[in-house]
């Protein structure tokens, strides 16, 4: 399959909201650094103001660019992971401030190209070279749906653009496991 990437990148650079697959599940996705692209998510699921959004990421470089310290015990808990896992650093630096929590913390996963899913969506973040959201592609409070085949026709419908790969894939994916990391060095897991 011959996989480009351009459009997908321009409506992104454009501040658009698209519809991508992840490391996990598909994905409502915008650049995490647009504030207008992060609101537009929160109002196309109906979601609270107060809750944060993961951000995803290609390498631990560009993960160290938006948190305020990189503690040695995320890197070995990313490198060990074999599932994807989603961090909870206790301060994001130069996000859209809708993506973090009131506390200024901020979930953030690195995305590993494990499968085809994962490729396109490592390489999508790394031609863009920023970070983007990735919030499940459903209305706040429904389930999120664990395949492209049950995200809502109303959904899709708001988004501006859809990535034309993977649709057929009916494999259940799950969302990643949530590690929040404490200022002082203890952790707890969330999910």
């Amino acid at each position: 399959m011959n996989i480009a990437y351009a459009d997908a990148i321009n409506e992104l650079k454009s501040g658009h909201i698209i519809l991508c697959p992840t490391d996990t599940l598909w994905g409502l996705s915008c650049d995490a650094t647009n504030d207008a692209a992060v609101q537009r998510i929160i109002d196309i699921k109906k979601r609270p103001e107060n809750k944060s959004f993961i951000v995803l990421v290609h390498s631990l470089d560009m993960m160290g660019l938006y948190i305020h310290s990189f503690p040695n015990l995320a890197v070995d808990l990313i490198e060990f992971s074999e599932k994807p896992l989603t961090i909870v650093f206790p301060r994001g630096a130069k996000l859209s401030g809708s993506v973090m929590n009131n506390d200024q913390s901020v979930a953030i996963r690195l995305v590993k190209p494990i499968n085809d899913e994962a490729k396109y969506c490592y390489e999508l973040i790394r031609k863009l070279n920023k970070p983007i959201v990735s919030s499940s592609a459903n209305y706040s409070g429904e389930p999120s749906p664990s395949n492209f085949s049950q995200i809502s026709k109303e959904i899709k419908s708001e988004v501006d653009y859809i990535v034309p790969y993977f649709q057929n894939n009916e494999t259940i994916k799950q969302a990643s496991r949530i590690i929040k990391l404490n200022e002082d060095g203890t952790f707890k897991v969330i999910r």
